[in-house]
């Protein structure tokens, strides 16, 4: 019998009546409704704080919306770097979360691990190749990520072979890893941190520049009209169904424009004038009647941070292992019928994760230029939240890496907006838990009426 091939056709089918525009316009578009809801949110979150802080800076009786603090480029600048290492580590958080497991202890192990590299670089190398040693920076940090990747493999070990619930094993994590960071040097803080190394924290020489940045947005943009040009192209040649036109432009606008409109506010963030005072004194730069303006540009954090993004966006979505992260979330059962080694899978996604830790706590320790006892306390749950926030099912088998990296920066606004209103903290860790919990209901509600 001769082989008959059906073709698939691309022809999209006629509008239905019964559906609203909208649900037309995300078929259109294949944008999942939930990530324009979260930047829906976002958008509201920043209006209202900057309202909010016009208000209470304003002189009593008046109201002047340019005197709020919250949307200038500074303020959206410095919440950025903070957002960081969060961001880091929500992105490893959502494989976690997809595979039904949870990691408390990510913020100990920061702690941990940021203590590590810490007395690495002031204590243990200067000994050896004294300070200010061009490798002292890469061996700090990779001590921090070793360790934490070695910490997560023996959490998934004892998850996924011995068999005792994620919950217990990082739970234990959380208390023992703590009392480790303070075991190392006895409580005491460790700084300062080695020059080079402190660029992973931000700050003005920890930042791209002006010009740095634009050829980054460039590059960035062609990538993004280049991707979306060759999967379509891909579609066409396996005659595969593909958006409109019209919404792959749209798409490729959109995401352009976040971009460029990104690059114009990091570099209209200048240095503060007494460093660019001092810069231009100790180069032989004249300085203008109206003060000598730097740009900042984009912080090295940040752009660390959405390199771990985009890494993990490919694995999740182009590697047999992001295939198989989300086959076990969705039925470990028949996951491990059709000859998926689960777990073998969970101790690589808490590797994954404790890695991921490790950037982070470079991030922070970086950032603040020391290392604490105290580091990374309640990240553990900012880091949860972040996930879960962003779309991350606890139920298992559901999650991007661009909702949780959005999670984060939710997260990041409400306290960044609460710290400007003069909140105080058991009032901010109040409000975070009642945004968690409305996050989980919303998404419960969600997944309730996309399965009726």
């Amino acid at each position: 019998m001769a082989d008959v091939t059906v073709p698939v056709t691309t022809t999209a089918a006629p509008a239905d009546p019964n559906v609203g525009w909208v649900r037309r316009f995300l078929r259109a578009t294949e944008i999942d409704p939930r990530l324009i809801g979260m930047v829906v949110a976002l958008v509201l979150i920043w209006i209202v704080f900057h309202i909010l802080s016009a208000w209470r800076l304003s002189p009593p009786g008046t109201f002047n919306w340019w005197s709020g603090v919250f949307l200038r480029p500074r303020n959206l600048w410095i919440m950025s770097v903070q957002t960081a290492s969060i961001a880091v580590m929500a992105t490893g958080m959502v494989l976690v979360i997809v595979t039904r497991n949870i990691d408390l202890s990510v913020g100990s192990i920061l702690g941990f691990v940021g203590m590590l590299m810490a007395v690495t670089q002031v204590q243990i190398l200067p000994q050896y190749l004294g300070f200010g040693h061009p490798l002292t920076w890469i061996i700090a940090v990779a001590v921090g990520v070793v360790a934490g990747a070695l910490i997560g493999g023996l959490h998934g070990f004892l998850i996924a072979f011995v068999g005792i619930p994620s919950f217990i094993v990082t739970l234990g994590g959380l208390m023992v890893w703590r009392g480790a960071a303070w075991w190392i040097t006895s409580g005491r803080t460790v700084a300062p941190m080695d020059s080079t190394y402190k660029l992973l924290g931000g700050g003005p020489a920890g930042a791209l520049g002006a010009n740095l940045t634009w050829l980054i947005g460039i590059a960035a943009c062609v990538l993004v009209v280049g991707g979306l040009a060759l999967a379509r192209q891909r579609k066409v040649r396996f005659n595969l169904p593909r958006r409109p036109l019209w919404a792959e432009t749209l798409v490729g606008a959109v995401v352009c424009a976040v971009i460029v409109g990104f690059v114009l506010l990091v570099n209209n963030y200048p240095w503060p004038p007494i460093i660019a005072r001092n810069y231009a004194q100790a180069n032989n730069i004249p300085i203008p009647e109206g003060g000598l303006f730097i740009a900042h540009g984009i912080a090295i954090p940040v752009l660390i941070a959405l390199g771990v993004a985009l890494v993990m966006t490919f694995i999740a979505r182009r590697t047999r292992f992001g295939r198989y992260v989300f086959a076990i979330g969705g039925n470990p059962e028949a996951a491990e019928l059709s000859g998926i080694n689960t777990r073998w899978v969970t101790m690589k996604v808490f590797m994954l994760m404790g890695a991921l830790v490790g950037i982070a706590s470079t991030i922070a320790t970086a950032r603040l230029d020391s290392a604490t006892n105290a580091a990374g306390t309640l990240d553990e749950l900012y880091t949860i939240a972040a996930a879960v926030i962003g779309g991350t099912s606890l139920g298992g088998g559901v999650g991007t890496i661009a909702g949780a990296v959005l999670g984060a920066v939710l997260m990041q606004s409400l306290q960044s907006g609460m710290v400007l209103m003069g909140l105080e903290t058991p009032l901010q860790q109040m409000v975070v838990g009642v945004v968690l919990v409305l996050a989980v209901a919303l998404d419960t509600i969600y997944r309730r009426r996309a399965r009726a």
